[in-house]
């Protein structure tokens, strides 16, 4: 339970917050920097309940760089959906060792995961596939979490673009401190504390997810080409 929540109204989701309490944490959030917020969000629930998840992609190292150093101890849980790119796995294995991470893979029951790969679901049916390997591993993990933190951005898709800092998301209070962090913000950190870009950026991969499905291109152009999904389906 939330030790910020008001009276709890009607809700659905494990922190027992109502849509009137997590309109009142958006406002309390709204002039607050991302690292304010986290700082902010660890006093205010209990940090055993909440959950981080990381892709390890592009440039992670700015999300996760902030996040070690407010709590050193976090779990970072990574969706390893067996199609990452090798240097996405190096990328990882850097980070946890300069950051000293605690990183919890999470992965898709094995049967599944070998259908999807042997249908070749992520050309048939990329969406199905991103269920069995993405979404449904996360599922099953949500309900010892009260809170999801992810490190989304507003500009990177239409649909992020409409998202809150606090939103309710089948069943779990989504978390988005980044959500307004410009483009150039998110540079200017990485350039000041010199953090490590993904391996992959330097070869005009902008926004990096399974092989199948990555290739080169600015922003989310390379996800998913000529399909109109621009979304694995675990922010939605």
């Amino acid at each position: 339970m939330s030790k910020v929540a008001p009276v709890i109204q009607s809700s659905s989701n494990s922190a027992g917050l109502s849509a009137q309490a997590i309109s009142e944490l958006n406002q309390h959030y709204r002039s607050l920097n991302f690292e304010a917020r986290l700082r902010r969000l660890y006093t205010g629930f209990q940090p055993e309940r909440i959950m981080v998840t990381s892709s390890f992609a592009a440039t992670s190292a700015y999300f996760l760089h902030i996040i070690s150093s407010i709590r050193p101890q976090q779990v970072i849980f990574f969706i390893d959906t067996g199609f990452h790119f090798p240097e996405t796995l190096l990328y990882r294995d850097y980070l946890v060792g300069l950051y000293h991470l605690k990183v919890e893979d999470v992965r898709a029951d094995d049967y599944q995961h070998q259908y999807s790969n042997k249908e070749k679901l992520y050309e048939t049916d990329p969406d199905f596939c991103c269920t069995i390997n993405k979404i449904n591993p996360l599922e099953a993990i949500k309900p010892n979490f009260d809170i999801w933190v992810s490190s989304l951005m507003n500009w990177q898709t239409d649909h992020r673009a409409g998202l809150d800092i606090f939103e309710e998301r089948r069943g779990i209070i989504k978390f988005n401190p980044m959500i307004d962090v410009t483009r150039e913000e998110r540079d200017a950190y990485i350039l000041e504390h010199r953090l490590p870009f993904h391996q992959l950026v330097a070869e005009g991969y902008s926004s990096i997810g399974c092989t199948h499905c990555t290739v080169k291109g600015e922003g989310r152009c390379g996800r998913w080409s000529g399909k109109p999904k621009t979304e694995c389906g675990l922010h939605l």
